[in-house]
C-alpha cells in the first residue's frame, strides 16, 4: 500500500500507528538501525526538538505559538511519538497498560491530600507524609 504525504487516515491508535512505524521502517530497510540504544537517543533528540519553539516564550501557552510553531510543536510531538511505540516496540511493552501502571504508580506517590496544589518533587514532602503517619 503506497501512502501520498498529505494523506489523512483514521485515528486506529497506538496499534496502527505501530503497524504503519513497522513497515515504513521495514520498505527501507531501516529495522537494523533501530535497536533499543538508537531509538531511545532519537526519541531524546527529538524531544529536544520539541522544545525548541517553546525557548523564548513567556509562558509556552498555545497562544504565544504562531503558525509554523504550532505545526512544528505539532509535528515533533508526532516524531516524539513514532519513536516512543517504536522503542516500546522493540521491549514488547505496551505503552498503554505501562501508562495506566504508572498513573496508578503516581497515584500512590503523590497522594491528593498531601499534595494538591503543591508541585514540589514526591522527596521534598515524603518527611511530611511520614510524620503524619
Amino acid at each position: 500500500m503506497k501512502e501520498g504525504a498529505n494523506e489523512h487516515h483514521g485515528h486506529g491508535g497506538l496499534d496502527s500507528i505501530r503497524e504503519r512505524l513497522r513497515v515504513f521502517a521495514a520498505e527501507r530497510q531501516w529495522e537494523q538501525f533501530h535497536t533499543p540504544k538508537n531509538l531511545a537517543s532519537a526519541l531524546v533528540v527529538e524531544a529536544a526538538e520539541l522544545l525548541e519553539p517553546f525557548q523564548w516564550l513567556n509562558h509556552g501557552i498555545k497562544t504565544e505559538l504562531g503558525a509554523d510553531q504550532y505545526m512544528a510543536v505539532k509535528h515533533e510531538m508526532a516524531d516524539v511519538l513514532s519513536y516512543l511505540v517504536m522503542l516500546a516496540d522493540k521491549l514488547e511493552i505496551d505503552l498503554v497498560s505501562a501508562t495506566h501502571e504508572k498513573i496508578t504508580l503516581n497515584a500512590l506517590k503523590y497522594p491528593v491530600d498531601k499534595v494538591k496544589g503543591d508541585a514540589r518533587k514526591y522527596l521534598d514532602y515524603q518527611d511530611d507524609i511520614q510524620q503524619n503517619k
